[in-house]
């Protein structure tokens, strides 16, 4: 008799751009080329505004997916407390 055990480990999802829109700058800030970027991990959302090109904004939100993933497969936090002397 085989006793040899599977152990599955579920799969992370990762993060990934979900949309880059067009967007009216926010509140308070200059007009301007702005984009609204949502990056998204399951039921999870990061949502921000950046100004720029359609091609410079999705690069700077796949750039920050990109980290997000890194950092969640890395063992070790990118936030680290520091402490005073």
């Amino acid at each position: 008799m085989d006793t040899e055990q599977e152990i599955s480990t579920p799969m992370r999802k990762k993060y990934s751009v979900v949309s880059v829109e067009k967007a009216d700058p926010p509140e308070g800030l200059q007009a301007g080329n702005w984009h609204h970027y949502v990056i998204g991990q399951g039921s999870q959302k990061i949502e921000g505004y950046r100004t720029g090109s359609l091609k410079a904004v999705t690069e700077h939100a796949e750039t920050i997916a990109s980290d997000l993933n890194e950092r969640a497969s890395s063992s070790k936090s990118t936030y680290a407390v520091s402490k005073k002397k």
